[in-house]
Parts: C-alpha cells; sequence; structure tokens
C-alpha cells in the first residue's frame, strides 16, 4: 500500500505555491471582509492553519488586529513570518494546541486546515476551536463539506487521506458548542491548476453570544 502524507509533508512540499492557488478564493476574501468589520483594532485572532499568511492574516493586520497563526507546515510558518511580520506564527496542531491564557479570542478563523485528518479529529477540532472563541466574539471557517471518512484521493500531486463532515454537521457541532450560526452557504471554486480540480466549499459565519 502506498503510504499516505500528512499535512504537514504536503504542505510544506507545497509551499508558496498553495498561496498561488488559494491566495484569493472569493470566499473566504469575503469572510475576512466581514469579520474585519466587527471587530475593534487589537481584536485577538487565531487564525488556524495559517498556511503563509495570506490571505488570512495579512488582511487582520492591516484591520488593526493583533493576530497569531498556527500551522502543522513549518514551511509555511516560516513563510508566513516573512510575509506578515505584523502577525505572530508558530508550528502548532490544531488538536494538541492549548492557546495562552485563559480569556480565548475575540475571533477565531478556520479555512480549510481540517481535511487532512480522521473524521473524530474533525469534530473534535469544531469543538475545541469553538471553546477559544470569547463571549461575544467570532468564528468563521471554510471546507469541503461532505459525511467522508477514510477517503483516499490526490491532491495536487500528494496522496493523502481526507476526512470532513456534512453541512448539517458542521453547523449541529458548533450550535452544540455554544455558537450561533449566524449565516452560511456553499460555493464552488476552481484552482488555476488541472492537478486540483473543482471544490465545492462551506462558508459558516458563527458568533458567541456575550
Amino acid at each position: 500500500m502506498d503510504r499516505r502524507e500528512s499535512a504537514a509533508e504536503v504542505f510544506d512540499a507545497l509551499g508558496e505555491r498553495y498561496e498561488e492557488l488559494f491566495g484569493e478564493v472569493p470566499g473566504q476574501i469575503e469572510a475576512l471582509d466581514w469579520l474585519a468589520a466587527r471587530l475593534p483594532r487589537g481584536a485577538r485572532v487565531l487564525d488556524v492553519g495559517s498556511g503563509t499568511g495570506r490571505p488570512t492574516a495579512d488582511r487582520l493586520v492591516r484591520a488593526g488586529c493583533e493576530v497569531t497563526g498556527i500551522d502543522v507546515s513549518a514551511a509555511m510558518v516560516e513563510a508566513a513570518r516573512g510575509r506578515v511580520p505584523g502577525a505572530r506564527f508558530e508550528q502548532a496542531d490544531v488538536r494538541t494546541y492549548v492557546p495562552p491564557g485563559p480569556h480565548g479570542y475575540d475571533a477565531v478563523c478556520s479555512f480549510f486546515p481540517l481535511l487532512v485528518m480522521d473524521q473524530p479529529e474533525v469534530a473534535a477540532a469544531l469543538e475545541r476551536m469553538a471553546s477559544w472563541v470569547a463571549p461575544g466574539g467570532y468564528f468563521v471557517m471554510a471546507t469541503v463539506p461532505g459525511d467522508i471518512r477514510g477517503l483516499d484521493i490526490e491532491w495536487m500531486g500528494h496522496r493523502v487521506t481526507v476526512s470532513s463532515l456534512s453541512t448539517p454537521q458542521h453547523l449541529e457541532r458548533l450550535a452544540g458548542a455554544g455558537l450561533e450560526v449566524l449565516r452560511h452557504h456553499t460555493a464552488s471554486f476552481r484552482p488555476a491548476d488541472p492537478l486540483a480540480g473543482p471544490e465545492e466549499h462551506l462558508f459558516c459565519y458563527a458568533r458567541r453570544p456575550a
């Protein structure tokens, strides 16, 4: 059996190419503009799966936020530190990350970091991220939805095993974690690369009641 690559291995290899293909996903830009319009200057934001720092950390730093990004890929963290010096980045896994301090974040962003893991881990990561949102704070996320567990695929030239939750399952998990889902929608996106086919993206905007 061919060995499947971990998320860290995949994104270490992709590096800046990922930003070229996925740095301007329209639904993600819309979500970031929506979030930035609701956060005060100095808001503390956690960007889970921060990649090269663009577009998420870059846009939020420009909006006056204090951004911390975490990513499993050392190459991505190194790139992000160079691209967005106004944010803080560290190599960390959402499944084990422990935020500093007891007060949570004014916003948590999660754009596509959960796919290369097992389905129970996806569900647990959603609940962990939701728990880091402070009262009155926001959670915005995007993923490729589907009730999928352990599906072996080739993506961007890499053999990976992916899992996800369906749209209703995402909404149920977020609500069960105490967040109010304000809106959600799906959109299709086709990266400009023959190695990456069209994707259906689910975007969720949520808030923890004050």
